[in-house]
C-alpha cells in the first residue's frame, strides 16, 4: 500500500508543478495551492484503484462534526487543520487516514515550518499509547494513522522545493528539486 501511495503522490504532485508553477512563483497562498492540487490527489488515488477517499484541503472535520484534534508532543491535544489530506473522511474506520500533505514558502518563519513538521510527525504515528481500535468500526479519539505524510517548501527565488516523507511518526526521506 506504501508504494501504491508513494506513486499516487508523485504522479499528483508533478501534474501540480505542471499546472501551478505560475501560481507558486507568483506568491499565491498555501490555501489556493492546496485546493488546485486536491482533485489532482483524488483522482490520482482512482486511477491507482483507490477508491472511497476524498483529497480536501484544510480540512478540520471528523466524524459526527468533532474537529479533528492530535496529541502532540507533551500529550497537549491540538486541533488539527493540515493543508491537504486524503482520507475517507470517516468512512473507512479500519483505514481512513491515507496522505497528510503540509505546504511552507522558504520565507515562512522557521517556527511554523516546525509546527509543520511535527504535525506531521504525529498524524503519520500508529498510535498514540500503543493501544488502537481493532473492531473496524470506532473512530480513535485523536487523529493518526496517516500512512505518509509530505512537507513541501517552495523556494520560489531559486525555483526549488524541498520535499521530506514521512512514516511512522519519522522522516525517512528528504530531497530538493528545481521545478
Amino acid at each position: 500500500m506504501i508504494e501504491t501511495l508513494r506513486a499516487v503522490f508523485d504522479s499528483s504532485f508533478s501534474q501540480f508543478l505542471e499546472r501551478e508553477t505560475k501560481n507558486i512563483l507568483n506568491g499565491t497562498a498555501e490555501r489556493n495551492l492546496c485546493a488546485c492540487w486536491a482533485p489532482l490527489l483524488e483522482n490520482a488515488a482512482i486511477a491507482a484503484g483507490i477508491e472511497g477517499y476524498r483529497a480536501d484541503a484544510d480540512y478540520n472535520r471528523m466524524q459526527e462534526g468533532r474537529v479533528k484534534v492530535m496529541l502532540a508532543e507533551g500529550l497537549r491535544e491540538v486541533r488539527i487543520i493540515c493543508d491537504l489530506i486524503l482520507h475517507s473522511r470517516g468512512e473507512r474506520p479500519e483505514h481512513d487516514n491515507l496522505i497528510a500533505i503540509e505546504m511552507k514558502r522558504s520565507t515562512r518563519p522557521e517556527n511554523e515550518k516546525d509546527e509543520d513538521r511535527l504535525r506531521l510527525r504525529t498524524l503519520t504515528r500508529s498510535s498514540y499509547d500503543g493501544i488502537w481500535s481493532a473492531d473496524g468500526v470506532t473512530l480513535p479519539e485523536y487523529v493518526c494513522g496517516y500512512c505518509l505524510g509530505y512537507y513541501v517548501e517552495f523556494d520560489v527565488g531559486g525555483r526549488s522545493f524541498l520535499l521530506e516523507e514521512y512514516v511512522e511518526g519519522a522522516m525517512i526521506n528528504s530531497r530538493h528539486h528545481s521545478f
